[in-house]
């Protein structure tokens, strides 16, 4: 497990170094509510060098940005709702999908599914301050 304690407004040195090893796969964002998930995802789909605007899908369940870059959020939702849905099926679309709000249960599946995995849990230290610990549950 890789861990960072970085300035809100400065997240290109944790995209850059799990970026470089993240080009396909699951990621899982967890923390609490405003802890700066959604910030994170803004971060990657700029680094990536898609112009796109990111907004969270709390309500929408899914955002694409670009052609190969998607976004769920299960906070209303949850893991059932997904899987009925049949969301799981597009974990298999090639690119990188992010994810807020998975459990060990999701993971627990992906990893079943030997779908590349890395889980971001995201710490609020103070109003613009974070700590962000990368773990590579499956790759």
């Amino acid at each position: 497990m890789m861990t960072y304690r970085l300035q809100e407004d400065n997240l290109l040195p944790i995209v850059s170094k799990f970026g470089r090893k993240i080009d396909k796969g699951v990621v899982i964002l967890k923390g609490d509510l405003a802890a700066g998930k959604t910030t994170l995802v803004k971060a990657v789909v700029k680094f990536l060098g898609v112009e796109d605007s990111v907004t969270s899908p709390t309500f929408s369940l899914q955002q694409v940005y670009g052609d190969k870059i998607f976004h769920y959020d299960l906070y209303n939702h949850g893991l059932d709702h997904f899987i009925s849905l049949g969301m799981l099926e597009e974990l298999e679309k090639e690119g990188i999908h992010l994810i807020e709000w998975g459990d060990d249960a999701l993971i627990e599946l992906l990893d079943d599914a030997e779908i590349p995995t890395t889980v971001i849990e995201i710490e609020k230290v103070s109003d613009d301050e974070r700590e962000y610990r990368v773990e590579y549950a499956h790759a």
